[in-house]
């Protein structure tokens, strides 16, 4: 897949766990997004990801920044995810896999000699301007807030 660092990031509106609508334009000017690609709601990898990205959302508030997590699982599944995990962030339908296509980050994957399309867990630092700043894909989760956080701090440059 072809990096989306220092690029435009591609715009989207999808419905968030209450079925409002959520554009990406709507955040350009006035935050930075950190956007993350997650498989499914309540696997492990997934709740530690987004209780990870939970306990950091005040240092992220504080750097301007917001959090939206996208997969392809319905409102429904993302409603009981954040109040299973009281998650202070909304959480994207996107069960078209549209957005995450246009990220690059719906890919062919091998699991116990088993191929299949699926989401390949990956972050996107975008700033004010709509560029992405920088990229994380094939994400392993320990650590990867640290990172996504030191890189916004301006402590990783």
């Amino acid at each position: 897949m072809e990096s989306l660092k220092n690029k435009k990031a591609p715009l989207f509106t999808l419905p968030n766990e209450k079925g409002e609508q959520v554009a990406l334009e709507n955040f350009l000017g006035k935050k930075n997004v950190i956007l993350y690609f997650y498989p499914k709601d309540m696997t492990p990898g997934c709740t530690t990801e987004a209780c990870d990205f939970a306990a950091a959302y005040e240092d992220f508030s504080d750097l301007d920044a917001v959090i939206l997590g996208v997969s392809p699982d319905p409102a429904e599944r993302h409603e009981k995810f954040i109040a299973k995990h009281n998650l202070p962030f909304s959480l994207l339908v996107d069960t078209d896999v549209k957005v995450a296509e246009a990220y690059g980050v719906w890919q062919l994957k091998k699991n116990f000699g088993k191929e299949y399309m699926g989401i390949v867990r990956s972050t996107f630092l975008i700033n004010k301007e709509g560029i992405v700043q920088e990229e994380w894909r094939n994400v392993r989760v320990k650590d990867h807030v640290a990172k996504v956080a030191a890189v916004l701090s301006g402590e990783n440059e």
